[in-house]
């Protein structure tokens, strides 16, 4: 899937490594690793305190563009997730 603009600038936005933040008024512990020279992203979140889980893979490719890659879950949850998140300062 292509993800929204919207999406790449949040997820840009989130900080890489790992850290705490709020979405949808649940906390969570996030790590996000950019590799492969930023062609490639990788975020896991897991709910603290519950039991969500967010897992995707994001490539940056020369004739597609970006591409999404949830693990396992819709990438409508992901995208939410993303666009939700707010890490703590």
């Amino acid at each position: 899937m292509t993800p929204p603009e919207d999406f790449l600038s949040a997820l840009f936005a989130l900080p890489i490594g790992t850290f705490t933040g709020r979405a949808d008024a649940k906390r969570y512990v996030v790590t996000r690793k950019a590799l492969a020279g930023g062609k490639s992203h990788k975020l896991v979140a897991y709910e603290m305190g519950g039991t969500d889980y967010i897992s995707l893979n994001l490539y940056q490719t020369r004739n597609s563009g970006a591409l999404l890659r949830p693990c396992e879950m819709p990438a409508s949850k992901v995208v939410d997730f993303v666009l939700a998140m707010t890490p703590d300062i």
